[in-house]
This record gives structure tokens, C-alpha cells and sequence, in this order.
């Protein structure tokens, strides 16, 4: 009898645990297929909230859409400035447009390595990048305008410091010989570039400094070539000017001098064939036409004059030799 006990105990156990292995096999299955069940219905029809995000990304492409038009905006008016500060601004005070070093070179590319591997990240990039590259134009626009502002206050020093008047009494002039190629030198007899105008007068006439500056070099020269005894003047901001062939001379290598003080005569030393005052502006190095200088307090008649007196002298009887053959 124990026996059967027994024997009917052990059934009833057995028979309890493949009941609860049954259970969680069917509770197995049920999740199984509720998760596909799920996923099916996801991949097929839009949840609320995966509507919300779709509309969240729909909305942030079109913030970024908006924000790369806006720095589009942003870098053309950044041109515009940039284009003013060459063009305007920079030739007004005479100046070289401001140049800092790398400030255009791109960013390194382990910057935006977090934005790499998302659906949105080419977009994300672009803008990035368009941002960096505003930034640094901004940065470099601004530095620009604050050299500008401090060359504005400087601008009634510079008024003062550009060449613009006549070295000599213009109602003493006898005859004006042009800047630029001429056909034949007077000494050399070949086709040489005129560095300068040559203003014929009479010995001994007033030379004047035609702009505030500083006497940069004071020379006797050779007695029959070249400049003669001349003075260069440093005006800054890039300006300076040579008087040669002079007479006399009044100042010294370092002594600053007014725009109208006298400095010199006029006489006919080194490569010349007879008195007059040969008269160099140099801007940055070069030299440049005189007369866009003199434009400045000469009436409409007065220029036309100078004008028609420069094309009928073609050729200089007066003017600087063999040394500085090609001034």
C-alpha cells in the first residue's frame, strides 16, 4: 500500500511540472508572436508616437534648411563688406587690404567626426561648415574694419602727409613734360620711361614740399648724370617724392618738413640740359603720374592747358641723364 502512495505521488509531480513547462512554452510562443504581431503593424502602420518623430525630423531638416539660408544671407553681406573694405575704404587711406594668416583654412575633419553615421549627417555637416566658414570671415570682416577705424582717426594726418600740391609756382612755368614713355631721350636719344614730370623755369625758382614728411635721403649727385642734387621725402602711408636737378638745398636727411616749406632752387645739376625741376610721386613703391596729384587745386582750364602742353612735348630738351637713364 506504501507503494502505491508512493508510485502516485511521483505521478501527480510530474504530471505538475509539465503542466508549468507547458504554461511558459505557451507564454514563449505568445510573446513571440505578439513581438511580430508588433513589429508588423509598426513597419505597416505609423504609431502616434512614431508619427511624433517624423514630424520632429521633418521639422528640424527644415530648421536646418532655414538656418543654411540665413548663413548664405549672413556670407553675402560679409562679401558685400569685404568687397567695400578693398574697393573703398582701403584705396581712401591708402592701405593694404588686411591680411591674417590661415584665417580662411578649413577646420580639421576630427571636428565634425561626431556627426558622421546618422541619416541627417550630410545635411548637419554642410551647415557646419557653412557656420565655421561664416564664422571666420566675420572674424576677419571685423579685424578689417578695426584697422579701418584707426586709420579714419590717422586721416587728417594723412590729408596732410599726401603729396598734393606743386613743388614750384605754376605762373613760373615755362614748359611741362609728361610722365611716361617717351620716344627719344634727350641725352640718350632712345626710347626710355619717364619717371616724372619736368617742369621748365628759371633758375633759382622755390622748390616746396608737397606734403608733410620726413627728409629720407639728401644727395649732391654726379655733376653731369643723373638726378643731380635732389632730396626724397617719406611721407608715409606709402607716399614719397623726389625734387632733382636742384640748385640749392635747404634741409637735411631726418628733418620733417611741412606740405609748402621751402627746401630748395631750381637749377639744372646732373644729367640736364638746361634748369628745370624733375618731380617724382612714389606710392608703395612705384612711381606713379604726378599730375593725378596736382588735379587737385587746378581749375577745369588749367588742366586742359596742361593736358594739351604735355601731348605737344612729346620729346624733353630738359631732363635727367645717364645713371638714372630710365627715371
Amino acid at each position: 500500500m506504501n507503494e502505491d502512495i508512493r508510485n502516485t505521488t511521483v505521478v501527480t509531480q510530474s504530471s505538475k511540472r509539465r503542466n508549468r513547462y507547458n504554461i511558459l512554452r505557451q507564454m514563449l510562443i505568445g510573446f513571440i508572436v505578439i513581438s511580430i504581431v508588433n513589429m508588423a503593424i509598426s513597419y505597416l502602420f505609423h504609431t502616434p508616437k512614431m508619427h511624433q518623430i517624423a514630424n520632429d525630423n521633418r521639422e528640424l531638416v527644415l530648421k536646418y534648411e532655414i538656418l543654411q539660408d540665413r548663413i548664405a544671407s549672413m556670407q553675402g553681406k560679409i562679401a558685400e563688406i569685404r568687397h567695400r573694405d578693398h574697393y573703398v575704404y582701403r584705396r581712401l587711406f591708402s592701405s593694404d587690404t588686411l591680411a591674417i594668416e590661415g584665417v580662411y583654412n578649413p577646420y580639421p575633419s576630427s571636428k565634425y567626426e561626431n556627426l558622421e553615421g546618422d541619416e541627417y549627417s550630410g545635411l548637419m555637416l554642410d551647415t557646419w561648415l557653412m557656420l565655421d566658414a561664416a564664422t571666420r570671415q566675420t572674424y576677419a570682416a571685423s579685424r578689417s574694419l578695426d584697422e579701418v577705424q584707426g586709420l579714419a582717426k590717422g586721416k587728417e594726418q594723412m590729408s596732410q602727409a599726401i603729396p598734393a600740391i606743386w613743388p614750384v609756382d605754376r605762373t613760373k612755368l615755362k614748359a611741362f613734360y609728361a610722365f611716361g614713355v617717351r620716344k627719344a631721350h634727350p641725352i640718350l636719344k632712345r626710347r626710355t620711361m619717364h619717371k616724372g614730370v619736368d617742369m621748365s623755369t628759371d633758375y633759382g625758382v622755390p622748390v616746396y614740399a608737397t606734403g608733410d614728411g620726413v627728409v629720407e635721403k639728401v644727395e649732391q649727385g654726379k655733376r653731369r648724370r643723373g638726378y643731380g642734387r635732389q632730396i626724397l621725402i617719406d611721407h608715409k602711408f606709402g607716399y614719397k617724392t623726389r625734387y632733382a636737378h636742384l640748385l640749392k638745398m635747404f634741409v637735411k636727411p631726418g628733418e620733417k618738413v611741412q606740405r609748402g616749406q621751402l627746401i630748395g632752387e631750381v637749377g639744372s645739376s646732373g644729367g640736364s640740359t638746361g634748369p628745370h625741376l624733375h618731380y617724382e610721386v612714389i606710392y608703395r613703391g612705384r612711381n606713379v603720374n604726378p599730375v593725378n596729384y596736382f588735379n587737385r587745386n587746378m581749375t577745369s582750364d588749367e588742366y586742359r592747358m596742361l593736358m594739351e602742353n604735355m601731348k605737344h612735348n612729346s620729346t624733353l630738351e630738359t631732363d635727367e641723364g645717364a645713371s638714372n637713364e630710365e627715371n
